[in-house]
């Protein structure tokens, strides 16, 4: 039997439990550290490996063979990702869709500079939403693409919530207009605006003696996150809250309208409904660290992204027992 792949986690938040808890259920990978910027004494949660201060990093260069980056896009994986990949193997999450080809290029110069390799810009979207889009716009050359997003919670849009006056507590969801959905499922392209493709659902809990008008106005005509979208909000319990709306669902679809001879409609459709975003987004993540494994085994060196990577790479089977039993 093979030695399993080692992998290690840079930052453990919530994608770094989300991708810890996928390690566990592939049984070609071992878990060797969980890298933090916190004191790893701080940790009193039961893991499956031990906390490592980062700045011990570079001890384990022997002993790691895929570093998974779990920062986030803003500030931490422009810097981490060419930083580390000079070192490890690494995967990251990168998910600013305008900045990929700037981030990509920083990490191809380094891993190449250092015969090393890095798969960047992995998860659902970025990530298995753009392979499909390339899939769809591929088989129909002559249509439209459209992505719609969620059910699913947003921090970026709850956070601004909770810095509204008056509230005190929030989070806000992303919903597809189902309308617009429908249409282009029964092989319609329309031309859709921003607030027909999405809207926008608020929960929010008043801090004491706030009004609930003030609030709303507040809420819905903020610019950029919420007046381009029709936006309802919800005034509800701290209890209702906990109870109702920790969890971090979501997902989408990514649809491809198009015609082919004699104007026959074609439509193909790939969806997600996540229940946990970190923890499948963190399974992506994970099975990308094996290809990335076997890349670099193979020789391969410098970045790579969703595109570059063929899908059988991904899968703990050989080839012949793919071609054997998926085909």
């Amino acid at each position: 039997m093979s030695q399993p792949i080692r992998v290690a986690i840079l930052g453990y938040g919530n994608l770094g439990r989300g991708v810890e808890a996928a390690i566990q259920k592939n049984k070609d990978m071992e878990l060797v550290a969980i890298f933090s910027r916190r004191d790893p004494s701080s940790f009193t949660q039961q893991v499956s490996a031990p906390f490592v201060h980062v700045s011990e990093l570079d001890a384990y260069q022997d002993k790691v063979d895929v570093l998974v980056l779990c920062g986030g896009s803003a500030t931490d994986l422009p810097e981490q990702t060419p930083q580390y990949v000079q070192q490890f193997v690494v995967v990251d999450s990168f998910d600013t869709h305008a900045k990929v080809p700037e981030h990509f290029a920083a990490v191809d110069a380094a891993a190449k500079a250092n015969n090393s390799l890095g798969v960047i810009a992995t998860g659902w979207d970025p990530g298995l939403f753009s392979l499909n889009r390339v899939l769809g716009e591929s088989v129909l050359p002559q249509g439209d693409t459209y992505t719609f997003w969620g059910k699913g919670l947003s921090q970026g849009h709850s956070d601004a919530v909770r810095r509204v006056p008056g509230v005190a507590a929030g989070v806000q969801y992303t919903l597809p207009n189902e309308a617009s959905v429908e249409q282009v499922r029964q092989g319609e392209r329309p031309e859709l605006s921003t607030r027909e493709k999405h809207v926008r659902e608020c929960y929010v809990v008043l801090e004491e003696g706030a009004d609930e008008a003030t609030v709303r106005e507040a809420i819905v005509t903020m610019p950029h996150y919420f007046e381009p979208f029709d936006t309802t909000v919800h005034f509800i319990s701290q209890e209702e809250l906990e109870r109702e709306h920790s969890a971090m669902p979501h997902g989408g679809v990514v649809l491809r309208s198009g015609e082919t001879e004699e104007n026959n409609k074609q439509v193909v459709e790939f969806g997600l409904r996540l229940g946990s975003n970190p923890e499948f987004t963190g399974s992506v993540l994970v099975a990308y660290a094996r290809a990335a494994h076997r890349l670099f085994q193979a020789g391969e060196r410098g970045a790579k992204t969703v595109f570059d990577i063929p899908i059988g790479l991904l899968s703990p089977y050989s080839p012949e027992e793919l071609r054997a039993g998926q085909l």
